[in-house]
């Protein structure tokens, strides 16, 4: 690995070529936060799936492109003398110090809950009105959900065993069953709502992180689609001329492959 030393001098080169694409280059001179930030967030997902994939090198091109991303907003940031990459470095060193009282002060703690709990009471005690307020609007839904049961747990708003939820699964999905017979759609999309909901609580409890779980499932299930039409296509068919039974037998197929 390299030493301390190294990475210092790979970061100082990043922020130099980054002044230099700023001054020089007509595509870097015109962007802006507002411009740049669904690249960033596209960035993001795209070292989701790397990480997904256990792809290292992948994972390592990521990072750089999201690290060009945080260069890119401080500079930015730096010419509107608002901020520059060193506030951003010291923003979030101050911010881990203050959290971590139990590294950085006299706290002591037993396990990761307890380190959790901390976290989110300290952020109280800087002003936060909720627990809640950490978690952006714009959030996916089923990740929104997810860092929603985990903030509250934070603070001891949590179900004590397992059990206990999966038998609020059942209770949900019970009640969505009824509103399926009663055929009310406003009252069925509500309910399917709170089945979810209740199942990515079961998820945590289990130590299972729900959006890996369906991107997961997602790329088998496209995986194994792909053979299915590879398949027809081998055969002179389109799926549409191909019957269910036809379909399933290549299907079973890209199971084992």
């Amino acid at each position: 690995m390299n030493t301390r030393q190294t990475q210092l001098q790979a970061f100082d080169r990043l922020l130099t070529i980054m002044d230099e694409l700023r001054e020089q280059c007509p595509w870097d001179k015109k962007q802006t936060m507002q411009t740049l930030r669904h690249l960033t967030i596209e960035e993001t997902y795209e070292l989701g799936d790397a990480i997904l994939e256990n792809d290292l090198e992948e994972v390592k091109k990521e990072l750089g492109d999201v690290l060009l991303h945080i260069v890119f907003y401080a500079k930015i940031g730096g010419e509107t003398n608002d901020f520059d990459i060193a506030d951003v470095c010291n923003s979030i060193c101050d911010k881990l110090i203050n959290r971590h009282p139990h590294i950085y002060g006299d706290v002591e703690v037993k396990d990761e809950d307890d380190v959790k709990r901390n976290w989110e009471n300290i952020k109280l005690k800087e002003g936060k009105s909720s627990v809640l307020e950490g978690v952006p609007n714009g959030l996916p839904a089923l990740v929104k959900a997810n860092r929603i049961q985990e903030k509250v747990s934070g603070v001891g708003f949590d179900w004590e065993k397992s059990e206990q939820v999966w038998e609020k699964v059942e209770e949900e999905l019970a009640e969505f069953q009824e509103e399926v017979k009663a055929n009310n759609p406003e009252k069925m999309e509500a309910e399917f709502g709170d089945v979810l909901f209740s199942m990515i609580n079961y998820a945590r409890f289990l130590k299972i992180n729900p959006d890996n779980a369906l991107e997961r499932t997602n790329k088998k299930f496209i995986k194994r689609f792909q053979y299915l039409e590879r398949k027809a296509k081998g055969l002179g068919k389109s799926l549409d001329q191909m019957t269910l039974s036809e379909m399933d037998v290549f299907w079973e197929e890209a199971k084992r492959v």
